[in-house]
Order: C-alpha cells, then sequence, then structure tokens
C-alpha cells in the first residue's frame, strides 16, 4: 500500500476519504476548509492512495480541539480504517507512520480518544490496547482518553475538568460540534431544521477555534449532544434518530 500526505498544496485534488463526494458537497468543503486552517498548527492528514477509509490524522496534543492536558504528546484526531481496507496491516502501517514522525520531532508519545466499549466515530480500545496504549484518564461519559508513551516516566495525559466532568446549565438539546468531521457539514443542519419542525427546544454551537474547543464541556468537541445540561453522546444523529432520542429521553 501507498499513503500520500494532505498538505495545503495538494488538498484540492484529494480525497478526504470518510466523506467521498464531489468538492462542492458541503461535507467536503467544509473538512477541507477546517485542515487548511488546521495545517500551519502542525496538523497531518495521512492516507491511502486508495479510495476509500483509510487513514489517519493527527496534531501536537497543545494545537488540539480537545480539552485535554497533553503537553509533549501527538494527539491523534481520527484513526480509521474500513471496509475491504482492513485487515491487511493498513493501521499498523498508519499508526507506525505517526510514531515515527512523533519521535522525529521529540514528542513523547501519542494520546487518542477512546471508550472501554467500541463507541461510534472513537477509536477501538482493544486495537489500541494490542498496540501498547494506556488508559490515561476516564471522563463521566465513559469516553477515555489513552496514551502510548515512549518514556517510562512520561507524564501522563489528563482531561480538563470541563471534559472530565461535562455539565451545561442551558435547558433543552444543546448541540456542540465542529468541521471537523464532515458528516456534520450534512447532519447538524438536518436535525436543527427537524427540531424546528417539531418545536423541539434545540440549539447548535459550531465551535470555531482551537481556545473555544479546549474550553468546551465534554471530551469529545467533534459533536456533543446535551439535553436540559447532562451529556447524551458523540454520535452524529440523522433524523430518524434525533427523533427516537428525542422520545426515549
Amino acid at each position: 500500500m501507498e499513503y500520500i500526505r494532505v498538505t495545503k498544496e495538494n488538498i484540492e485534488n484529494e480525497s478526504i476519504c470518510c466523506a467521498i463526494s464531489n468538492d462542492k458537497d458541503i461535507q467536503v468543503s467544509s473538512k477541507k476548509a477546517w485542515l487548511m486552517n488546521r495545517f500551519a498548527d502542525g496538523l497531518v492528514f495521512l492516507k491511502s492512495t486508495q479510495r476509500g477509509k483509510c487513514f489517519i490524522e493527527y496534531i501536537p496534543a497543545e494545537n488540539a480541539w480537545v480539552p485535554i492536558w497533553a503537553d509533549g504528546y501527538l494527539y491523534i484526531d481520527c484513526f480509521w480504517v474500513s471496509g475491504s481496507l482492513k485487515g491487511h496491516g493498513y493501521a499498523n502501517d498508519l499508526l507506525n507512520a505517526c510514531m515515527a514522525d512523533a519521535k522525529a520531532n521529540g514528542k513523547i508519545g501519542l494520546c487518542i480518544l477512546s471508550s472501554a466499549k467500541k463507541k461510534p466515530f472513537l477509536s477501538d480500545p482493544k486495537h489500541l490496547l494490542h498496540k501498547g496504549f494506556q488508559l490515561a484518564d476516564v471522563s463521566d461519559t465513559g469516553i477515555q482518553l489513552m496514551y502510548l508513551p515512549f518514556e517510562q516516566n512520561a507524564p501522563v495525559p489528563k482531561f480538563k475538568a470541563c471534559a472530565k466532568h461535562p455539565h451545561i446549565e442551558e435547558s433543552g438539546y444543546v448541540l456542540y460540534y465542529t468541521n471537523q468531521c464532515p458528516f456534520n457539514g450534512k447532519y447538524v443542519p438536518i436535525v436543527e431544521e427537524t427540531a424546528r419542525e417539531h418545536a423541539i427546544p434545540f440549539k447548535a454551537i459550531r465551535l470555531e477555534t482551537k481556545e473555544q474547543a479546549q474550553a468546551a464541556p465534554t471530551p469529545c468537541t467533534t459533536y456533543a449532544l446535551f439535553y436540559n445540561g447532562t451529556w447524551l453522546t458523540n454520535e452524529q444523529l440523522n433524523d430518524k434518530r434525533f427523533l427516537k432520542l428525542v422520545e426515549n429521553s
């Protein structure tokens, strides 16, 4: 397998793997715009040359859009190999490339979000444990911060208090999200419209800066839905799943 690093010089001509559509699709354009503004912060997007979901996206933890303390680490935003590309060792290739990059740049380890049991849009905990990752911290949501230190006495990353104990004061349904995940470009407006049609109290808050994301009341800033102050889910919802969630809340 061959891999290519997406940069500001080639991004217009490269797919971004998880939203395989033409560049006029909001899912593609919103994600590419987000990436373009992150390259200067050290973000790396490495993907397979084959079209499909096979990529890793990472950034120095100091610049990550998550509320964590992890200075000196690389933070993995997204790590995804699926479909026909699974089972060929490509995940190992990508993770090894990330590790090599981290060590070459003097980083002390890697960190990433996961969970005790596999959850959508979070990395597989079994695979991470197999690769040597350890549990660093756990949020009240069940989302875990895992890390792979390169040094025996490396400091352990941890969640900020706002991520470890998520809570907001607003009532109704409140969604925090970013354009880091391309699916939000499509599904957030769908949920907004569905809430309007059914008179459901709903507010969407897009995190637009690193500072906002690092102070957000959730461990997962790509998508975090609250109801009456309580964190509900990090899984993107379409109209039917949103209405089902409302029915069961």
